[in-house]
Order: C-alpha cells, then structure tokens, then sequence
C-alpha cells in the first residue's frame, strides 16, 4: 500500500491561510487503526481518509463526525488532480451521511443537511469560560454553544481558558458578531475537546452560524470571516433544505506515504 497524500490550505486562496488538512488517497480499504496512526503522526488539525467517495477524518486525537475544511481539502484534490472533472457534482458517503459537493470556477461549495438551531441557554458557565462578562445571545444545541458578542472587536479580543472550555457539556464554542473584514458576520472557534483548542477555519460551524446570520440579517446569501491567527473567508448561502458553504483551497505539498517493510 503507497497512498498518495496531500497537504491542502482550505478556505484561501494563498498558501499558510485558512485550514490546513492532509488528505491521504487510498486505493485500498484500511484498518481504523492505521488512520488513527496516520492522523497522528501528521498531527495536522485534520486528516481525511478518502478510498474511492467514502470519506473519514481524524484529529491527532479522535474521528470527527463531521469536518468541512478537510472535505473541501478532499474535494480539492480530486478536482485538481482530475479523478473528478471540475465542473462534475460529487456526493461523499460519511458516516454522517451523504455529503454533496459541487465546484464552479475554483469556489468549492459544501451542501450541510440542517443542523440543529440553537436555542437560547445559560450564558454564565459559557461566558466565565470565554472571560466575557456579557453577550448579545447565547444558545446551545448540544453539539455546541454558539455566544453572539456586539463586535468584530470582541471576537477577536476573547482570550478563553480552554480547560473550562473542555468541560463544558458540548464539543465546541462558537464567537461571532455581525460585520468584519469585508464580510457580513465573524467568529472564532474553540473545540478543546476535540484536540483542536482554537480551530483555523470551521467549515460545519458555519452550518450553524449561516442560518442564525441569515436570520439576523434578512439575507440568505453570506460572506463571512473566521478570525484564527490563520484567518478564512467562507461563503454561505442558506436555504429550506440546506446550507452551502463554499471556499477555495490551494494544495501546498504532495507525496505518498512510504510502506514500511515488515520487522
């Protein structure tokens, strides 16, 4: 077995921006175990695992259900390299369903099914865990919270204490605010719990922010910024049935793994 692997920035177009992940190509069906190792050993903040359109990905630490910058990065060699004409829809079966994907001059588009709206929650252990004193809003899912603060400003001030963070009873902590960098709406992502502490750029989280900017903002086409030392731009386009997030990705190192002989 010699995979061929890739390490693509996702949600930029330049290089050392947005998410970086490794997508690793697998001509044959491989053992759990083996990715983990995998994952481990690249210890990038997600590795996809892509044989034939099945598609898995693991943090250095544990498989996530769901990760968008690494699906984007997955689409993007597949693209790239021609496996899949650029102008030809994919769908990836995950074991969080299937995953469509379309790309129309280099903008790479992830279809989310609808994800659970947060409802309002109890700011107190949240905001404590963010060092805020105050929001806009605060809700919860219980996949994550998702805290709205008055600014572009106070997202990019929070400075979390990501042990307290990790205790709380959810994956992930979203800050956002409306406006930004050219954009409609900012945020920040803290997934401690998942071996990411701060996430570069979130392409699942904006299946949630998407629906809530949209409302919020009577639009339902969405630029928006992910404020990470890395930053990232994402488009979202919100509808009944889905919600769309596109980005670009650039592809800044290819190889193969190298098969060990047995000892």
């Amino acid at each position: 077995m010699n995979p061929q692997l890739f390490l693509v920035d996702a949600f930029t177009d330049r290089e050392f921006g947005g998410n970086p992940a490794a997508v690793c190509v697998l001509d044959e069906p491989v053992g759990e175990a083996w990715m983990r190792r995998v994952a481990a050993e690249l210890n990038q903040p997600a590795t996809a695992f892509l044989h034939e359109r099945r598609l898995r990905w693991f943090t250095p630490v544990t498989e996530l259900p769901l990760c968008g910058h690494a699906t984007l990065a997955a689409a993007h060699v597949l693209y790239e390299t021609g496996r899949v004409p650029r102008g030809e829809r994919l769908v990836f079966q995950t074991g969080a369903g299937p995953l469509p994907v379309s790309n129309a001059g280099g903008l790479i588009r992830l279809e989310f099914a609808p994800v659970d709206v947060p409802e309002t929650a109890d700011a107190g252990p949240v905001l404590d865990a963010l060092g805020l004193t105050e929001a806009v809003w605060v809700g919860g899912n219980g996949t994550e919270f998702v805290v709205v603060v008055g600014s572009r400003g106070q997202v990019e001030a929070v400075r979390p204490d990501l042990g307290r963070i990790r205790d709380l009873p959810v994956g992930r902590v979203l800050v956002t605010a409306a406006g930004g960098d050219r954009a409609d709406f900012t945020s920040r992502n803290f997934a401690p719990a998942l071996g990411l502490g701060e996430d570069h750029v979130t392409g699942s989280a904006h299946a949630v922010l998407g629906p809530l900017w949209a409302r919020r903002l009577g639009r339902d086409r969405l630029t928006a910024v992910q404020a990470s030392a890395r930053r990232g731009r994402l488009e979202v386009e919100v509808r009944d049935e889905a919600v769309r997030v596109g980005g670009r990705a650039v592809t800044v190192v290819a190889g193969r793994w190298v098969p060990q002989p047995a000892t």
